[in-house]
């Protein structure tokens, strides 16, 4: 009798309940392809296209020929301006041998995990959490130690649940200022408190950036320009949400030398370096950023605005104002329903796609993540159905 061949025990390390939340995200997209009328707010994709200056300065390399292997750690020329870009937001000087381009912001979570972390060793993160940071950290062999966020506090961490988590196999905090899913933007107050918990325990901070240039109201600090952490901190970032790039995988890492030159022969392995046209277009990114960068971070509030203007009135739901960001936390307890239930209800109903937000943490069990990512028509539309939807529901004994 034929077996089926064996595979590695890391197989199972990266699947589970948080990646098959995507399930109704393709679906979703199953049915666009069908040609029915759906609203897709359960991707972080925006819905314009990168700015032009950006991609002609790509059709111009790939037309001078630039498709042959690149600077594994990425060119000198784009690392010194990702090291310009972080000295000016941090205050503290950051050379081009602290940078690392890793293709997609997850890539560079997943290397770092890696570099940082092995079997035995505990990982703490603030929860709700971005879906992949489960497997990454597990693959390395470490365990993850969720950190439970209340959402009464509008889903802001309390550093004293951290210092109460950490045990003598704690090994680093991972954590995301601006957050997705929540947009929350952690304070100065906050990162001070965590800083001085790694400062202690001598522990690696990874902190995930990628939403720093989508604040509203509070300005991003960045934990590593904080005392005693430059040398203790590593920094994620990307170009996929602050300038519409999603699809061109541009992300980097900031970190100390060692760990670059670590995370270097990683990419060797894995990369062997981002290709040099689209290197040559994140150089045009990094330059034009200031104004790129404020017109998306207009349109989000924009949307943002619109979206709790249309929501926070219905009844059996709530809304949480997102401080940053391209998503918007719901609360729909008040409804019956689990967040499962009323996703896809709302889905087969009403033709608009939203995430459970459970997949991000059992601390967001009963919420649900939007997307600000269609024009203000089509979210004008999907709030008018998420408003039918909820009032179509029997109502919730008192």
């Amino acid at each position: 009798m034929n077996k089926d061949p064996r595979y590695s025990s890391l197989v199972g390390r990266i699947g589970g309940k948080r990646t098959d939340a995507w399930n109704i995200h393709y679906a979703a997209l199953d049915a666009v392809e069908r040609g029915e009328d759906v609203i897709v707010l359960s991707v972080g994709d925006p819905d314009f296209a990168t700015p032009s200056s950006i991609t002609e300065r790509a059709v111009e390399a790939l037309r001078a020929g630039d498709t042959h292997y690149s600077d594994v750690p990425g060119r000198v020329e784009l690392r010194r301006a990702l090291a310009r870009m972080h000295s000016e937001d941090s205050g503290q000087p950051v050379g081009e041998d602290n940078v690392i381009v890793v293709g997609g912001a997850q890539n560079g979570l997943f290397a770092v995990a890696l570099c940082l972390c092995e079997a035995g060793d505990e990982v703490l993160v603030p929860e709700p959490m971005y879906l992949t940071y489960e497997a990454s950290i597990r693959t390395s062999g470490a365990t993850l130690v969720p950190v439970p966020v209340d959402a009464e506090r509008g889903f802001h961490l309390d550093p004293a649940d951290i210092a109460a988590a950490v045990t003598p196999r704690t090994r680093a905090i991972f954590l995301a200022t601006p957050g997705n899913p929540t947009g929350v933007v952690m304070t100065r107050d906050e990162l001070e408190a965590i800083a001085e918990i790694a400062r202690q325990h001598d522990l690696w901070v990874v902190s995930d950036e990628v939403y720093s240039g989508l604040t509203f109201e509070r300005p991003h600090i960045s934990i590593a320009a904080l005392p005693g952490m430059a040398e203790r901190t590593v920094t994620i970032g990307s170009l996929s949400k602050s300038h519409a790039m999603p699809g061109w995988r541009m992300g980097w890492v900031v970190g100390p030398e060692t760990l670059i030159a670590h995370l270097g022969r990683l990419a060797l392995c894995m990369l062997y370096g981002l290709p040099g046209f689209i290197q040559e277009a994140a150089l045009v990114a990094v330059a034009e950023r200031a104004s790129i960068v404020a017109a998306m971070r207009d349109t989000y509030r924009r949307r943002r605005d619109i979206t709790y203007r249309l929501l926070q009135e219905v009844p059996g739901i709530r809304c949480l104002l997102p401080e940053a960001g391209m998503f918007m936390m719901i609360d729909i307890r008040g409804t019956g329903l689990s967040a499962n239930e009323f996703a896809w209800g709302l889905f087969e109903q009403a033709r608009v796609s939203v995430l459970d937000a459970t997949a991000f943490g059992e601390t967001a069990s009963g919420f649900l993540r939007l997307g600000f990512v269609v024009d203000e028509e089509r979210l004008v539309e999907a709030c008018r159905r998420i408003a039918a939807y909820v009032g179509s529901l029997e109502p919730v004994p008192a």
